[in-house]
């Protein structure tokens, strides 16, 4: 998520079936990359969900990165994906994952698209899977790369995700890649009785605090986990 652009004018554009150039394979180097950055950086943390330390293993991050940062892809760092965006470092990945409990079958909605990993991940959980990105190079990127990937069911809109995506509402879970002053309004409204709503909430400049929500009776309960640093979300967020 970046700069601001009128809501109205990104509503309803989806990108599917795009021209999209084959993809390298992987070579060892990058495989026992990808092994260690599992077994170092996740299951030597707190990441014990059998499913996520699963797919963290076997989906190719390198596939998400310019493919000058490649040899970057396993590091515990997030890395440049342009337009002033990155992709989240890959214990943050596996932890806001494991932290969602997603279940098959439920309806999950990412707001942040970015290069289209988290969202990878998230497909291999539920099929239901809807993000948005308010980039519009990014979301057109990350829907070639993500049907190019097999991951043909994951629905990519471009438009401000402060707004959340109301025609597919409502939600199982919410995940928000980008920091936020606030919970937007539009997403509580968007998610079920039930619901979970992870973000990072506080300072959109140098410290959030990851916050889950979870919407009880029309009422939101909220718990603060832990410290985290992630970009700004922009766009209608700027305007509250």
């Amino acid at each position: 998520m970046n700069k601001s652009v009128p809501f109205l004018l990104l509503a309803g554009i989806f990108f599917f079936l795009l021209p999209f150039p084959s993809l390298p394979s992987e070579g060892p180097d990058l495989a026992a990359a990808r092994r260690r950055m599992v077994e170092r950086d996740l299951k030597g943390r707190d990441i014990t969900d059998p499913k996520v330390l699963e797919i963290m293993g076997r989906i190719p991050r390198e596939l998400f990165v310019d493919s000058s940062l490649r040899s970057q892809a396993y590091a515990d760092h997030p890395l440049p994906i342009g337009e002033g965006q990155t992709i989240s470092q890959p214990y943050i990945v596996a932890l806001m994952t494991q932290i969602l409990q997603v279940k098959p079958g439920e309806r999950i909605l990412e707001i942040g698209t970015g290069s289209g990993y988290q969202a990878a991940v998230l497909a291999e959980l539920t099929a239901q899977v809807y993000t948005v990105e308010i980039q519009e190079s990014l979301a057109k990127q990350a829907a070639q790369r993500l049907k190019q990937l097999g991951y043909d069911k994951v629905r990519v809109k471009y438009g401000d995700g402060y707004l959340g995506w109301e025609e597919a509402a409502p939600f199982d879970a919410i995940i928000v890649t980008a920091a936020a002053s606030h919970i937007p309004p539009p997403l509580i409204k968007q998610l079920k009785e039930g619901g979970r709503l992870l973000i990072p909430l506080g300072s959109t400049t140098y410290f959030q605090t990851l916050t889950l929500l979870t919407k009880k009776e029309g009422k939101t309960q909220v718990q603060h986990l832990m410290g985290v640093v992630f970009v700004p979300m922009t766009g209608e967020v700027q305007k509250k």
